[in-house]
């Protein structure tokens, strides 16, 4: 007899890519969503075909100087249409086709599948996972989500081969689009607009779970002309500092977790009401635990005291969202930050304890009409300050004010295939802007 409760698989897809590395990347919002089913009786199986550590790899646990962060397998494939001409190795990142259907043929069919779906250039993965999918669960409704379905939703449709594609975030639609695929009716028992009232993500499912995510408010008040955070999450929420603590120690003492990753657009704003609170509350539970901050922080916002307290509660990865400092022309960009703010900041963190090694600076390379000169200077300028310059590669981003500018300056067309906007081709670079000249930019980061 089958269960009144539905069997529902989440499925985090592989990356194509020229490059890709495990930065403390987990699906956070799939593993939400598959949290919020469980709390209403779902079964939950997972299968992430990311995973370093899947049981036929035989990988033993990371090294500890890595904090969590790792290469993930990966498996030459041909490359796109249209990147024939670039001159690196194209690759599946994660683990062999052959894994995923063994690993999806040992499982009792699901009800439901549910795929998200990250960069939007990623999506010939997502295409490839679902399709693998499906040719083992041929009659299983398949659901797609994640920022791909959201910023290209009418491409995802016509190309990626799920039965329906959510756009948004899915906590309000998730148990009304179960009830419609699968004939399972539960009665909510959290609500979408109160993070705090969410369960846990199923993050326990991982084979090997060795960071975790830490998403404490959702938005951002900025409005930056490259950044979509406003498309993907229109509304600024926040979690309780409490409820935030609760979780960070719930994964220490009971999964061993030492290293947690800030996913948060503006961790630090509003900060004597939001992270002051919460990393007092930290600081008292005496864990010995280590804090990265891959999404970039605020600059203006860390003060002395604050800086002292990151310090105090084991924050060892900051990454500062500086983005370029020629600062009288950076308007039309963001608003975030002067030099002296900067030179600022940097200061209350070396008093505070950190070393350059654990403070980078985000620079954006490869800007609509950027030369490779102001990147350069850039650069010096991080460096002159004692911290590390961490060259970010731009995305062009669809539906973003900077996007307009981005089409009319790419050499590709980037409106035709979200393939075009892949960051590590330098989409929207100008001639200065040759392999050299970025090779150069590189190693003089490294210097």
């Amino acid at each position: 007899m089958r269960s009144k409760f539905p069997h529902i698989l989440l499925v985090n897809p592989w990356i194509h890519d020229f490059a890709a590395y495990d930065f403390w990347a987990k699906p956070l919002g799939l593993l939400t969503l598959g949290g919020i089913l469980r709390e209403h009786g779902a079964r939950i199986s997972f299968l992430d075909c990311l995973d370093r550590f899947h049981p036929f790899s035989g990988a033993g646990p990371p090294p500890p100087a890595r904090c969590g962060r790792g290469p993930y397998l990966k498996t030459v494939i041909a490359k796109p249409p249209g990147l024939g001409d670039i001159p690196r190795t194209f690759c599946r990142y994660g683990i062999p086709a052959d894994w995923f259907r063994k690993d999806l043929a040992a499982l009792d069919p699901p009800d439901l599948v549910l795929v998200t779906s990250l960069m939007t250039y990623w999506y010939p993965g997502v295409r490839e996972t679902i399709s693998v999918v499906k040719s083992v669960f041929p009659d299983v409704p398949v659901v797609l989500g994640g920022v791909y379905a959201t910023l290209c939703a009418d491409h995802a449709r016509s190309t990626c081969g799920a039965d329906r594609v959510v756009s948004g975030p899915g906590e309000s639609a998730i148990l009304e689009l179960a009830a419609e695929l699968t004939g399972w009716s539960p009665v909510p028992r959290f609500d979408p607009q109160d993070l705090d009232s969410f369960p846990r993500p199923a993050l326990d499912l991982e084979h090997r779970l060795v960071h975790v995510p830490v998403l404490t408010s959702r938005g951002c008040p900025f409005q930056c002309a490259y950044c979509a955070s406003h498309r993907l999450q229109p509304r600024m929420m926040r979690r309780s500092p409490a409820s935030v603590v609760d979780e960070i120690v719930h994964w220490h003492q009971c999964h061993g977790v030492r290293d947690f990753a800030f996913y948060d657009d503006a961790l630090l704003v509003d900060a004597d009401r939001h992270i002051i609170p919460l990393l007092e509350r930290l600081v008292a539970t005496d864990i010995d635990v280590r804090f990265h901050t891959p999404n970039a922080l605020h600059i203006r916002e860390i003060t002395r005291p604050l800086a002292r307290l990151m310090f105090q509660a084991g924050f060892h990865t900051i990454r500062l969202g500086l983005e370029t400092t020629a600062f009288e022309g950076r308007q039309t960009m963001d608003r975030k930050v002067t030099e002296a703010e900067f030179l600022r900041t940097v200061g209350f963190l070396k008093d505070a304890g950190f070393n350059s090694g654990q403070v980078g600076a985000y620079l954006l390379a490869g800007l609509p009409g950027q030369g490779f000169k102001g990147v350069e200077d850039s650069i010096a300028v991080v460096k002159q300050a004692g911290v590390t310059p961490v060259i970010a590669h731009y995305t062009p981003i669809p539906h973003t004010p900077m996007w307009k500018a981005a089409v009319a300056a790419s050499r590709y067309d980037l409106e035709s295939d979200p393939i075009f906007t892949n960051n590590a081709i330098f989409p929207c670079r100008s001639e200065t802007f040759s392999w050299e000249v970025l090779t150069r930019l590189k190693n003089l980061a490294r210097a």
